[in-house]
């Protein structure tokens, strides 16, 4: 969403001493499935950022990453997780509010603290993965050992399920 956010995903990338990309792209193209196609990179070794909110009781968020070929399993593993009776995908807005991103640029590089991130497994056993730039005209290539540095992370099993 701003600059900010993208300059201190630079820096978290620069530090991490491991090889990273970061490909400009047209916002318009910055949905995974779209900027894939139109890129040429391959769906399954992209990744997509997605925060999650309780329905019932306390507000309680989450950012969940998973592979753009699968789907988040929401109602039993991320509920289960949060806590929470009810959950589902935080809106747009809330998304922005709670990040500084919009949705087709989150990354999650640069989280506010406080936010767990949840990242299923499979994405670990990629060689790299790409994932939002911080805003809708980037992408960010890098190796997912970069979680090993993130805050509040966590690798989570069966976060998501094939999308089949």
């Amino acid at each position: 969403m701003t600059d900010d956010v993208a300059d201190r995903v630079r820096a978290v990338l620069e530090a991490s001493g491991l090889a990273f990309e970061i490909i400009d792209c047209d916002p318009e193209l910055a949905d995974t499935a779209v900027f894939c196609a139109h890129y040429g990179h391959a769906l399954e070794e992209s990744a997509n950022t997605i925060v999650v909110r309780s329905k019932t009781g306390e507000a309680k968020f989450a950012a969940c990453l998973v592979l753009a070929t699968t789907r988040l399993d929401v109602n039993k593993v991320v509920r289960k997780r949060l806590g929470a009776r009810k959950v589902s995908f935080a809106s747009a807005a809330e998304t922005a509010e709670i990040t500084g991103m919009e949705i087709g640029g989150v990354t999650p590089l640069c989280l506010p603290s406080g936010l767990p991130l949840w990242i299923d497994s499979r994405i670990m056993a990629l060689p790299r993965v790409i994932l939002g730039g911080a805003n809708r005209s980037s992408k960010v290539i890098v190796d997912p050992a970069i979680f090993q540095s993130t805050p509040a992370t966590e690798v989570v099993s069966d976060l998501a399920r094939s999308a089949e």
